[in-house]
């Protein structure tokens, strides 16, 4: 198997295994675009079926231009996030500082924190 192939192999599983984990949430219909919609893996969302999240799986060695991939996502009412996962580094999950700010204030109102 070629580099390129095996890397992709490597992403396709981490997407499963983070849509696994969406379904842990309760998430119970959600399915990576992939298998679920073209269109929204053309849309740069690698899940379906999780509002009010788009979120795009990234597991990279090096980081991604988190802007960039942020700007590249649609810009319609759910939160767009990026889950990456880079080799003995661990997990993050990054989205815009406004988007960050607006679920605090939501928190707070509903008095969750």
């Amino acid at each position: 198997m070629s580099k390129k192939n095996n890397s992709r192999a490597v992403g396709n599983a981490y997407e499963r295994q983070i849509r696994k984990e969406f379904v842990g949430l309760g998430y119970d219909k959600c399915q990576t675009s992939r298998y679920a919609s073209r269109e929204n893996d053309d849309r740069g969302c690698d899940l379906c079926f999780c509002d009010p999240w788009n979120v795009q799986i990234k597991r990279w060695t090096s980081a991604p231009s988190y802007h960039e991939v942020l700007k590249s996502m649609p810009q319609d009412n759910n939160y767009n996030v990026i889950i990456h996962k880079r080799p003995n580094k661990g997990e993050v999950v990054v989205m815009d500082k406004q988007s960050f700010y607006e679920i605090i204030k939501m928190l707070k109102s509903n008095g969750i924190i």
